[in-house]
Protein backbone atom coordinates (compact mmCIF):
# COMPACT_ATOMS: atom_id res chain seq x y z
CA UNK A 1 0.00 0.00 0.00
CA UNK A 2 1.16 3.34 -1.17
CA UNK A 3 1.76 5.65 2.07
CA UNK A 4 0.63 9.38 0.70
CA UNK A 5 -1.32 9.20 -3.07
CA UNK A 6 -2.06 12.58 -4.39
CA UNK A 7 -3.74 13.23 -8.26
CA UNK A 8 -4.34 16.47 -9.49
CA UNK A 9 -4.17 18.44 -6.18
CA UNK A 10 -4.71 22.17 -7.03
CA UNK A 11 -5.40 24.76 -4.00
CA UNK A 12 -6.69 28.32 -5.21
CA UNK A 13 -6.92 31.24 -2.45
CA UNK A 14 -8.30 34.56 -3.01
CA UNK A 15 -7.91 33.59 -6.66
CA UNK A 16 -4.22 32.63 -6.40
CA UNK A 17 -2.87 29.11 -7.20
CA UNK A 18 -0.95 27.80 -4.32
CA UNK A 19 -0.33 24.62 -5.66
CA UNK A 20 -1.31 23.48 -9.07
CA UNK A 21 -2.37 20.46 -10.57
CA UNK A 22 0.37 18.29 -8.31
CA UNK A 23 0.16 14.52 -8.54
CA UNK A 24 2.74 12.90 -5.84
CA UNK A 25 3.22 8.79 -4.74
CA UNK A 26 4.97 8.33 -1.36
CA UNK A 27 6.14 4.87 -0.71
CA UNK A 28 6.33 3.15 3.03
CA UNK A 29 9.90 3.82 4.71
CA UNK A 30 11.22 6.30 2.16
CA UNK A 31 12.80 9.67 3.07
CA UNK A 32 11.85 12.21 0.36
CA UNK A 33 12.68 15.59 0.36
CA UNK A 34 11.52 19.01 -0.64
CA UNK A 35 13.16 22.01 -1.62
CA UNK A 36 11.91 25.45 -3.05
CA UNK A 37 11.97 29.19 -2.40
CA UNK A 38 10.30 30.66 0.40
CA UNK A 39 6.23 31.12 -1.37
CA UNK A 40 7.11 28.23 -3.24
CA UNK A 41 4.20 26.01 -1.94
CA UNK A 42 5.95 23.38 -0.07
CA UNK A 43 4.56 24.20 3.66
CA UNK A 44 0.98 24.40 1.90
CA UNK A 45 1.72 20.73 0.48
CA UNK A 46 2.44 19.44 3.68
CA UNK A 47 -0.73 20.72 4.86
CA UNK A 48 -2.49 19.31 2.48
CA UNK A 49 -1.35 15.96 3.34
CA UNK A 50 -2.58 16.42 6.80
CA UNK A 51 -5.58 17.69 5.69
CA UNK A 52 -5.20 21.15 7.41
CA UNK A 53 -6.72 22.82 4.09
CA UNK A 54 -8.94 21.14 1.71
CA UNK A 55 -7.91 20.68 -1.83
CA UNK A 56 -10.09 22.68 -4.56
CA UNK A 57 -9.28 20.31 -6.82
CA UNK A 58 -8.15 16.64 -6.50
CA UNK A 59 -7.70 14.46 -3.84
CA UNK A 60 -5.06 12.82 -1.07
CA UNK A 61 -4.89 9.21 0.12
CA UNK A 62 -2.94 8.81 3.03
CA UNK A 63 -2.61 4.54 3.39
CA UNK A 64 -5.53 4.09 1.40
CA UNK A 65 -8.09 6.28 2.66
CA UNK A 66 -8.89 9.50 1.39
CA UNK A 67 -8.62 13.06 3.14
CA UNK A 68 -12.40 14.32 3.31
CA UNK A 69 -14.24 11.53 2.58
CA UNK A 70 -12.99 8.42 4.85
CA UNK A 71 -11.07 10.27 7.16
CA UNK A 72 -10.97 14.48 8.42
CA UNK A 73 -6.95 13.61 9.14
CA UNK A 74 -4.63 11.05 8.14
CA UNK A 75 -4.68 8.49 11.10
CA UNK A 76 -0.70 7.81 12.23
CA UNK A 77 0.89 11.49 11.66
CA UNK A 78 3.55 13.29 13.50
CA UNK A 79 4.01 16.85 11.99
CA UNK A 80 5.32 19.91 12.37
CA UNK A 81 4.65 22.63 10.41
CA UNK A 82 6.07 26.37 11.09
CA UNK A 83 6.00 26.43 14.87
CA UNK A 84 4.38 24.20 17.09
CA UNK A 85 1.44 25.48 19.23
CA UNK A 86 2.61 24.52 23.30
CA UNK A 87 1.16 25.59 26.22
CA UNK A 88 4.24 28.07 27.56
CA UNK A 89 3.71 27.57 31.12
CA UNK A 90 4.06 23.43 31.26
CA UNK A 91 6.99 21.93 31.19
CA UNK A 92 8.25 20.10 27.79
CA UNK A 93 6.99 16.51 29.70
CA UNK A 94 4.11 18.19 30.25
CA UNK A 95 3.12 19.39 27.50
CA UNK A 96 3.63 15.87 25.45
CA UNK A 97 1.76 13.83 28.02
CA UNK A 98 -1.20 16.69 27.46
CA UNK A 99 -1.16 15.66 23.87
CA UNK A 100 -0.47 12.05 24.51
CA UNK A 101 -3.81 11.70 26.33
CA UNK A 102 -5.45 12.71 23.27
CA UNK A 103 -5.42 9.53 21.69
CA UNK A 104 -3.89 7.37 25.09
CA UNK A 105 -1.75 5.58 23.24
CA UNK A 106 1.91 5.60 24.47
CA UNK A 107 3.09 5.65 27.91
CA UNK A 108 5.43 8.27 30.43
CA UNK A 109 8.10 6.37 29.44
CA UNK A 110 7.72 6.40 25.62
CA UNK A 111 7.62 10.14 26.08
CA UNK A 112 10.40 10.67 28.02
CA UNK A 113 12.47 8.38 25.63
CA UNK A 114 11.12 10.08 22.90
CA UNK A 115 12.57 13.76 24.59
CA UNK A 116 15.93 11.50 25.39
CA UNK A 117 16.54 10.86 21.52
CA UNK A 118 15.80 14.53 20.64
CA UNK A 119 18.17 16.23 23.26
CA UNK A 120 16.06 17.23 26.11
CA UNK A 121 15.65 16.44 29.61
CA UNK A 122 12.11 15.13 30.83
CA UNK A 123 13.13 16.03 34.26
CA UNK A 124 13.75 19.82 33.42
CA UNK A 125 10.95 21.85 35.42
CA UNK A 126 11.79 24.93 32.96
CA UNK A 127 8.54 26.03 31.35
CA UNK A 128 8.43 26.16 28.05
CA UNK A 129 8.24 29.89 27.65
CA UNK A 130 11.83 29.39 29.08
CA UNK A 131 13.24 27.17 26.59
CA UNK A 132 15.13 28.74 23.67
CA UNK A 133 15.11 28.48 20.32
CA UNK A 134 16.84 25.42 19.59
CA UNK A 135 14.90 23.17 22.66
CA UNK A 136 11.62 24.48 21.17
CA UNK A 137 12.40 23.16 17.87
CA UNK A 138 13.55 19.65 19.78
CA UNK A 139 10.53 19.98 21.70
CA UNK A 140 8.63 19.96 18.20
CA UNK A 141 10.58 17.08 16.75
CA UNK A 142 9.73 14.78 20.04
CA UNK A 143 6.12 15.39 19.60
CA UNK A 144 6.10 14.49 16.19
CA UNK A 145 7.81 10.81 16.60
CA UNK A 146 6.86 10.03 20.51
CA UNK A 147 3.76 7.84 19.26
CA UNK A 148 5.97 6.27 16.44
CA UNK A 149 3.41 7.61 13.59
CA UNK A 150 3.49 5.71 10.13
CA UNK A 151 3.68 9.05 8.63
CA UNK A 152 5.87 12.05 9.62
CA UNK A 153 5.68 15.08 8.07
CA UNK A 154 8.66 18.28 8.63
CA UNK A 155 9.29 21.60 7.84
CA UNK A 156 12.52 23.16 8.63
CA UNK A 157 13.32 20.29 11.07
CA UNK A 158 16.92 21.56 11.86
CA UNK A 159 15.65 25.53 12.15
CA UNK A 160 17.16 27.18 15.24
CA UNK A 161 19.64 24.27 16.03
CA UNK A 162 23.35 24.24 16.98
CA UNK A 163 25.54 21.77 15.16
CA UNK A 164 24.85 19.04 17.86
CA UNK A 165 21.62 19.69 17.81
CA UNK A 166 21.14 18.94 13.72
CA UNK A 167 23.28 15.91 13.87
CA UNK A 168 20.85 14.66 17.01
CA UNK A 169 17.43 15.24 14.49
CA UNK A 170 19.28 13.63 11.47
CA UNK A 171 20.01 10.51 13.62
CA UNK A 172 16.18 10.89 15.02
CA UNK A 173 14.52 11.43 11.14
CA UNK A 174 17.22 8.04 9.87
CA UNK A 175 15.81 6.16 12.71
CA UNK A 176 12.40 6.34 12.42
CA UNK A 177 13.26 5.86 8.23
CA UNK A 178 14.57 2.69 9.16
CA UNK A 179 11.76 1.38 11.77
CA UNK A 180 9.45 1.86 8.46
CA UNK A 181 7.85 5.58 8.57
CA UNK A 182 7.56 7.41 5.23
CA UNK A 183 9.36 10.43 6.21
CA UNK A 184 9.11 13.74 4.01
CA UNK A 185 11.25 16.56 4.97
CA UNK A 186 10.63 20.72 3.22
CA UNK A 187 13.79 22.26 3.93
CA UNK A 188 16.44 25.34 2.66
CA UNK A 189 19.00 23.06 4.17
CA UNK A 190 19.88 20.52 1.46
CA UNK A 191 22.77 19.02 2.96
CA UNK A 192 19.61 17.40 5.01
CA UNK A 193 17.88 16.49 2.42
CA UNK A 194 20.91 15.05 0.74
CA UNK A 195 21.73 13.33 3.84
CA UNK A 196 18.45 12.26 4.45
CA UNK A 197 16.15 11.50 1.80
CA UNK A 198 16.02 9.07 -1.17
CA UNK A 199 13.89 11.02 -3.50
CA UNK A 200 13.68 14.69 -3.86
CA UNK A 201 11.18 16.78 -5.12
CA UNK A 202 11.46 20.58 -6.06
CA UNK A 203 7.97 23.61 -5.60
CA UNK A 204 8.08 26.17 -7.37
CA UNK A 205 5.33 28.68 -7.55
CA UNK A 206 2.69 26.18 -6.68
CA UNK A 207 4.12 23.15 -9.26
CA UNK A 208 5.90 20.47 -8.02
CA UNK A 209 8.97 18.16 -10.08
CA UNK A 210 10.89 15.42 -9.35
CA UNK A 211 14.34 15.75 -9.96
CA UNK A 212 17.77 13.56 -8.99
CA UNK A 213 18.80 15.86 -6.11
CA UNK A 214 19.07 18.86 -4.59
CA UNK A 215 21.45 20.80 -6.50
Amino acid sequence: MKAVEIYNLSKVIKGKTILSNINLSLEQGIGYGLYGHNGSGKSMLLRAIAGLIHPTEGTVTVFGKTLGKDISFPESLGLIIESVGFWPYYTGFENLKTLASIKNQISDQEIKQSMTRVGLDPADKRSYDKYSLGMKQRLGVAQAIMEKPNLILLDEPTNALDENGVELIRTVVRDEIARGATVFIASHNKEDLSLLCSKFYKMNDGVLTETEGTR
